[in-house]
């Protein structure tokens, strides 16, 4: 079974950058060797703040599609919440729709 993630990254200039993935931890380093997306490219290194695991491509294509709508400040809410909700579960790092 593959597994689909969406994943928010900040970039060394302090903006946030939204992706779609199968391999979190191959997708950061692809983005900090520079050959990663267009837009992060120039705004090495980036940081991994949030993630979320999704059952189908599908799933997680809509899923990024809606966050990419959200405002900067919707965005730092969402992983302001996650982190708490991580906080009190002690569990897994990856958000469950």
């Amino acid at each position: 079974m593959d597994e689909h993630y969406i994943y928010i990254v900040k970039c060394s200039d302090d903006t946030l950058y939204t992706g779609y993935t199968t391999d979190l931890e191959k997708r950061l380093a692809v983005h900090n060797a520079g050959k990663g997306a267009k837009y992060t490219k120039n705004r090495l290194p980036v940081t991994r703040i949030y993630s979320e695991q999704h059952p189908t491509k599908s799933e997680a294509m809509k899923r990024e599609y809606a966050i990419k709508q959200l405002t900067r400040n919707e965005k730092l809410k969402l992983i302001k919440e996650a982190a708490h909700e991580y906080a009190l579960s002690g569990r897994n790092t990856h958000r469950q729709p």
